[in-house]
Order: C-alpha cells, then structure tokens, then sequence
C-alpha cells in the first residue's frame, strides 16, 4: 500500500475562501438583478429599501404565516417572469422584434443622433 500524501490544508483553506467570495459575488448580484426585475430600485431610495427588509425581518419573527404568504407571492413572480422569458425566446425565434423588458423596468433611452 502506497504512503499517503499529506494534506495541503493551506491550500485547501485558500479554495474554500476562494469559493466563499465568488458565492458572496454571485448572491450579491442575484440580489442587484432582483431589485431591479421588480422595479423596488427605481421606486423606493436606498434608505427605504433597508427599513423595508428590516421591518419585513422583525415581522418574519413574529408572524411566521407573513413569510409563507411572501415565498408565494415571490413564487409565482418567479413564474411569470420564466413564462415571459420563454415566450420572448419563442417570439425572438419567429420574430426579429426585440424581446419585451420584464414587469417592473423601463426601457433605457435610444441613443442621441449626434448634432451635425
């Protein structure tokens, strides 16, 4: 039987937090996409955005039912949002129109024609 190679646990230690950040990344993007699919970004400033969260905690402490009514509501968010991004991939297919923005956003301005 072969001897067994030690362990790196430095270097194992380095990929785990290597991991950590990008997932810290990724969440923090996911939770950026979500502010702005929803429309929350445009409609509320950012101080309003953090007292919303932390009344929406202090209340998912106290009336547990609240968060299960939440997850539906989010749900089916979710749902109508991956129905919309397949029909627009079915219309895109069949039709060169641009794909239509998703509930809650606006579409950036068209760009300015220079002055001549």
């Amino acid at each position: 039987m072969a001897p067994r190679r030690p362990r790196d646990i430095e270097a194992e230690l380095k990929a785990l937090q290597d991991k950590a950040r990008q997932l810290r990344i990724r969440q923090k993007s996911q939770l950026g996409e979500l502010l702005l699919s929803t429309g929350a970004a445009d409609a509320l400033d950012p101080d309003a955005l953090a007292g919303l969260l932390l009344r929406g905690l202090e209340q998912a402490k106290s009336d547990p039912k609240a968060v299960e009514g939440w997850r539906k509501r989010g749900e089916a968010f979710f749902r109508r949002e991956r129905e919309a991004a397949a029909s627009a991939d079915v219309d895109s297919a069949n039709d060169p129109a641009p794909a239509p923005e998703p509930p809650g956003r606006t579409a950036p301005p068209a760009p300015r024609q220079a002055a001549e």
